[in-house]
């Protein structure tokens, strides 16, 4: 495992700790809308390090430790480091974007940054299976993919939970993007499953654009 990675997960882990114990520090760096658009601009960046509670830290860092490998090994860890920050950025602005009115609206985790590096180990490896908890044969890491954007879709229409998934979905698309824009040849070798993982990028954008969301 590499060390740029092991100290990402060190460094989340023990911000979120501080966190968990400190309420005034949690307030301070988590997203909330009112005070990133008051100025305070750390907030998008700074909340990708802080976590609700165990559970929350563990999925999201076991899903980074999972796939980052995948990144780095058809990558480097250069470009694994862009991807993940880039997809961060790419999960604060699109959730800036659909909130912008909501003045309370608050998130925390490391999930959009996480989401884009599954995205992009998925298109780096369409091939990969993977095993869910609740399903017992192994799912192509494509169909994963799309229906975990169709899922956030869902989320961000219905609003009836508290998981950020405009920032799980901002982060897919900067993993995605930045990906191809590293990898350009994945247009024409894997054109099929880059045009499959795109449908519901687009699908978001024309209900965005229709007003729908």
């Amino acid at each position: 495992m590499h060390l740029i990675l092991l100290s990402l997960i060190g460094i989340t882990v023990l911000t979120s700790l501080k966190g968990f114990n400190d309420i005034s520090f949690f307030r301070k760096y988590e997203f909330h809308i009112g005070s990133i658009r008051a100025g305070e601009h750390i907030r998008m960046f700074s909340s990708a390090f802080l976590h609700a509670d165990w559970g929350h830290l563990f999925f999201n860092m076991f899903t980074l430790y999972m796939f980052a490998p995948v990144v780095i090994s058809y990558l480097d860890i250069f470009t694994f480091v862009v991807i993940y920050f880039g997809s961060l950025v790419f999960g604060s602005l699109l959730t800036l974007s659909f909130h912008k009115d909501d003045y309370n609206y608050r998130a925390i985790g490391a999930s959009g940054a996480v989401t884009g590096v599954l995205y992009a180990s998925i298109l780096l490896n369409p091939d990969m299976s993977l095993y869910l908890f609740f399903i017992p044969i192994p799912i192509p890491a494509y169909l994963f993919g799309i229906g975990y954007l169709l899922y956030s879709i869902y989320g961000m229409k219905a609003k009836n939970d508290n998981i950020g998934h405009t920032a799980h979905f901002g982060g897919a698309i900067g993993g995605y993007l930045i990906t191809i824009l590293k990898q350009p040849d994945l247009l024409t070798e894997n054109t099929f499953i880059v045009i499959l993982l795109a449908i519901p990028i687009v699908i978001l954008f024309v209900l965005a654009k229709t007003g729908k969301l």
